[in-house]
């Protein structure tokens, strides 16, 4: 008897799965692991250029300058990496709001140590 209803719950439950493995949708799609490398974006003229001119001044200035950011990421790879997200305009604002905000001052900024040395933590 016990055998007769286990055949009756269990046979409509394999007949009416669903095989194999589905893809998330909706929000959960978010969440996928991503098969292979991203694809890269394509970046407008004025940020390559943009681009070109702050590794000009991180490799040739500041070298010879000397380190001077309080922040982590420093102010220009900020500066490249908000218009690499933003786009050039957006991020060429964002860079100089951050430069505007460069000083030693202690400020609402959440801080990160490195080497023994306190920097403000402010990702793009």
């Amino acid at each position: 008897m016990k055998f007769c209803i286990s055949i009756i719950l269990v046979v409509p439950l394999v007949v009416c799965a669903a095989p194999g493995y589905h893809e998330p949708w909706g929000r959960d799609a978010k969440l996928a692991i991503s098969s292979g490398m991203p694809a890269r974006k394509k970046h407008s003229f004025a940020v390559r250029m943009a681009d070109h001119v702050i590794n000009f001044h991180q490799q040739v200035i500041s070298p010879v300058d000397g380190p001077r950011s309080h922040f982590r990421p420093t102010s220009s790879r900020y500066m490249q990496l908000a218009m690499q997200k933003y786009g050039f305009i957006k991020g060429f604002v964002m860079g100089c709001d951050r430069l505007l905000r460069e000083n030693d001052d202690p400020w609402v900024y959440r801080t990160i140590v490195i080497g023994g040395v306190v920097y403000k933590w402010d990702p793009p």
